[in-house]
């Protein structure tokens, strides 16, 4: 969320919103009285490769947080945030997406990508409550608990964040990477995208659209279109982000234009320029597009595992495992982000 933040301050398109800061998180865990009792079912696991011990403290934990009721000050707080934003945009009950956001969350020393959890298509402040709630129990999932007890790194060590931000209108959404994510060749930008939010994507569930992009010129090296059987798509009936089935027109259709190709070529390559360093960050163009318009960053973090070993001239390959064990795996209406 500090990232997001600095990229909208330096005027990158980010989505309105506003962030529950690691301090609420303590807030909440003191008042509650839960650190103690945190700390005794921590203290049962011996050997962070033991996933028996490591499943009873994560589903203990993470139903203590859920159920455990806010304390007024704190409730007032996110629910002024949450009826503000609305505000702000003129709709009651505004959809939103409510991000997980661990300190050293994606440090360049370790990532825990796939981890933690998000909730899109959020509305009503009772239930951005419980999704934030939600949320920070993901700092106990079986996974983070597990990466963490091999690291010998306490919870304490990276306290939860969460955005709550603005869901966007999707027509199309992906990840960018200025850097290939399988050769490591610099002079190149690589997008991945599907039509519609990008949850089908980071899922694993679709193989997307793959385009190569100069990274000095902005000159199209290669345009492979995916089959896109799904769509990720917020169903206001019920209140929730769903996959369904691609209409047949739209399935082996590319997903971007030639515009906007341009546009995410020249996103990716400034926030490279803004940090100095690869990133790898999803975007969402919101419908309807307009030329020249802009793309929207969602979360940007640092590459943090670009295999140098496999040949420069070694072609990209769409894995549904790669992408669900990176990005998602996420079940019903959560996905890890």
């Amino acid at each position: 969320m500090a990232r997001l933040g600095a990229l909208r301050r330096h005027g990158f398109e980010v989505p309105d919103g506003f962030a529950v800061t690691v301090a609420a998180f303590q807030q909440f865990i003191d008042a509650s009285g839960l650190g103690s009792r945190i700390e005794s079912e921590m203290a049962a696991i011996e050997d962070p490769n033991d996933t028996v011990p490591i499943e009873r403290a994560s589903a203990s934990i993470r139903q203590l947080i859920e159920q455990s009721p806010f304390e007024a000050s704190l409730s007032n707080a996110l629910v002024s945030a949450y009826e503000e934003l609305c505000f702000r945009h003129g709709q009651i009950d505004l959809a939103v997406a409510v991000r997980s956001s661990a300190t050293g969350e994606d440090s360049a020393g370790a990532s825990y990508a796939g981890q933690y959890e998000s909730y899109l298509g959020i509305m009503g402040a009772d239930n951005v409550l419980d999704a934030v709630r939600k949320a920070w129990s993901s700092l106990f999932a079986e996974r983070a608990l597990s990466y963490r007890l091999r690291r010998k790194q306490h919870h304490r060590e990276t306290p939860m964040g969460v955005g709550v931000l603005r869901l966007l209108h999707a027509r199309c959404a992906g990840v960018g990477f200025s850097a290939h994510p399988v050769t490591g060749k610099r002079d190149r930008i690589v997008i991945e995208g599907t039509w519609g939010l990008g949850e089908a994507l980071v899922q694993g569930l679709v193989e997307p659209d793959h385009i190569e992009i100069d990274k000095s010129d902005g000159r199209i090296i290669d345009y492979r279109v995916g089959d896109k059987k799904l769509v990720s798509a917020f169903d206001p009936a019920h209140g929730k982000v769903a996959e369904r089935n691609t209409p047949e027109r739209f399935r082996r259709a590319p997903c971007l234009t030639d515009d906007m190709i341009d546009a995410l070529w020249r996103t990716v390559r400034d926030v490279e320029g803004r940090y100095g360093y690869p990133v790898d960050l999803e975007w969402v163009i919101e419908n309807p597009w307009q030329a020249a318009g802009r793309v929207a960053v969602v979360q940007v973090r640092p590459i943090t595992a670009i295999d140098h070993v496999q040949a420069e001239s070694a072609a990209p390959r769409w894995n549904a495992l790669d992408y669900a064990t990176k990005y998602g795996m996420g079940l019903g209406g959560a996905r890890r982000s």
